[in-house]
């Protein structure tokens, strides 16, 4: 006798059933993807709903499919569905039983004046009578000849009902939520061999009702681990003669590379390559993985890829051998002594995006930018960071980049005139940062040069661990060798020897130096052919010339705000390093009402 083998999160829903207390279940995550079904003759892999019809509920009598495209489908058991539809359409004189014919020709279903109705009041109408009738006829079903047992799966419940204000749904939509809340809560229904099972990607798309419901379980299915991947390659390899000649890599690297994919992706990315003699490499798997994931995260997460290492950053020497300490605790997988997460802070234009990009370069783990996540519509911008939770989780070890972070991550008590959203990003974000089963697998990396509006709650140990003040150069080594360095990154071949005296009132950071040298070039390149000066001099002459930011109390509050958030002291340097933090708050107090910050 083969013993079939259930993925964990149908076996965790068959515990549930058997119990006999939860009939109604919420499925979200991974939907759109193969479900393996393994028995002690192999594996097979099937569509999620096909999976859940043939296999999960195949000791039910009947399976009964909605959504609102397609309306109502039996998936199994439509003899006894429309015995009862026959039994209502000669109590209520309708013709909704015509539909069981009609289906053996498309013309006639088409026609049907019966055909079983798509909206979801009426669609849901017809499968609450059902139901009810399921569960009060109980152990004399059979006679009946309607069946005994029925699975109901509403497939894009969020449709059906979504987020939103019950004070505000109309009569059809809060009618919805009120059959499909009652089919969790009514004993009679729960009590019979009856289940419900709504599919939403996300949970924050449905009706928090139904959310919170404490008569559901929410069953989360997540992407597959690369021990998964790996099976459904071995699965590919068997069925495709020409796998082993147009994929060269060893299947258990090819499996930690696709990790983050869902295996209907994985297979599109083998299949494109074997349909058109394409042989797989690391490139062509980098470039369509990353391609994937950022259409699956809507967007909104961007992958951070970058040559550079920390070789790159002039400067900031602690700060670099601190990160790149870290790295080695990363390779050797000392989970318990690293960060959760660190926080970049400094003045505009010290670089924090910069070494973020650097330490992207030498860590080599995945890195991905947060992109501007909120949207207009009621529950999309939950959803979305739903949906980059769930791409991170399946990425193994990723670290997570959000750049302006103040301007993010939201606020606790919510903002005004947003009705609660920012409360809600703010809730979300916290939840998950402080989550320690991600320790050493997702790191978060905020830069911002106003810390102090982050919520304090987000800035603490155990969410965002070490905090990385960045600070301008004021002595002229360190100042000649962030110049050097922005002359790289524009491309200017010249030597320190070369370079003018550079001495400055005020602290200049890298992005007003990288300003000068653009003024430079510009005049190098308008100069006349007969009265040209070399760059050294008109470097010198632009400098002559220059006029630092207006704004240095704002600056200076940034610098400040920058050494009061630091965790650490050898970050600092000297000039900061022996402030006393009630001198530091003062003097924060001080510019920030001269600044009219």
């Amino acid at each position: 006798m083969n013993q079939a083998r259930l993925p964990g999160w149908a076996q965790t829903m068959r515990e549930i059933f058997r119990a006999e207390t939860i009939n109604q279940f919420l499925l979200t995550g991974n939907l759109n993807d193969f479900v393996v079904y393994t028995d002690d003759t192999g594996e097979k892999y099937y569509s999620l709903k096909r999976y859940l019809a043939d296999v999960l509920f195949q000791p039910f009598d009947v399976v009964i499919f909605y959504d609102r495209g397609k309306g109502i489908r039996l998936a199994k058991g439509a003899e006894f569905f429309f015995k009862y539809m026959k039994i209502f359409d000669k109590f209520h004189k309708t013709r909704f039983a015509s539909d069981a014919g009609a289906a053996l020709d498309m013309g006639r279903s088409l026609a049907s004046p019966g055909l079983l109705p798509k909206s979801a009041e009426q669609a849901l109408e017809i499968i609450d009578r059902y139901i009810h009738a399921l569960a009060n006829i109980g152990t004399s079903t059979s006679d009946a000849g309607i069946g005994k047992s029925c699975a109901v799966v509403i497939d894009y419940a969020n449709f059906v009902a979504p987020k939103g204000e019950s004070l505000y749904m109309s009569g059809a939509t809060s009618s919805n939520l009120i059959k499909i809340l009652n089919w969790a809560q009514d004993p009679e229904i729960s009590g019979s061999n009856i289940a419900t099972i709504l599919l939403s990607q996300n949970l924050t798309d449905l009706h928090d009702l139904l959310v919170d419901n404490p008569h559901s379980a929410k069953i989360h299915i997540e992407l597959p681990d690369s021990e998964g991947i790996l099976n459904y390659l071995r699965h590919l390899a068997k069925d495709e003669k020409n796998f082993d000649k147009y994929c060269p890599i060893d299947l258990a690297l090819l499996a930690e590379k696709l990790t983050g994919l869902s295996k209907f992706n994985i297979k599109s990315i083998i299949l494109r390559a074997l349909r058109n003699g394409e042989t797989i490499t690391m490139e062509y798997l980098t470039r369509l993985r990353r391609e994937i994931i950022e259409k699956e995260a809507f967007g909104k997460l961007d992958f951070i890829e970058s040559d550079r290492t920390l070789d790159d950053v002039a400067g900031h020497t602690e700060a670099k051998k601190w990160l790149r300490e870290d790295i080695q605790l990363i390779k050797k997988n000392v989970v318990n002594a690293l960060p959760m997460g660190y926080l970049i802070a400094g003045r505009i234009g010290t670089g924090k995006t910069f070494l973020v990009e650097c330490f992207a370069g030498e860590c080599k783990i995945p890195f991905v930018r947060l992109k501007n996540f909120r949207e207009k519509w009621v529950g999309a911008t939950e959803g979305n960071l739903e949906k980059i939770f769930n791409i991170l989780h399946a990425l193994g070890q990723v670290v997570v980049f959000v750049d302006e972070a103040d301007q993010a991550t939201g606020k606790r008590g919510g903002g005004d005139g947003d009705s609660g959203l920012s409360g809600r990003i703010y809730g979300m974000l916290a939840k998950e940062m402080s989550n320690t089963d991600n320790r050493g697998k997702i790191f978060w990396m905020f830069a911002t040069s106003r810390p102090d509006m982050l919520e304090v709650d987000l800035k603490r140990q155990g969410r965002l661990d070490v905090h990385i003040p960045l600070f301008p150069p004021v002595n002229e080594e360190e100042i000649k060798d962030l110049f050097l360095a922005m002359a790289r990154k524009l491309k200017i071949k010249i030597s320190a020897e070369e370079l003018p005296p550079l001495t400055f009132d005020q602290p200049v950071s890298g992005n007003e130096m990288e300003g000068l040298l653009i003024r430079a070039i510009r005049e190098y390149e308008l100069q006349d052919a007969d009265t040209k000066k070399n760059l050294p001099q008109l470097i010198a002459e632009v400098l002559e010339e220059f006029r630092p930011s207006a704004h240095t109390g704002r600056l200076e509050f940034m610098d400040l705000l920058a050494v009061k958030e630091c965790t650490d002291d050898r970050f600092l340097p000297p000039r900061f390093r022996d402030l006393d933090l009630l001198e530091v708050e003062r003097r924060i107090s001080e510019l920030s009402l001269r600044a009219g910050i």
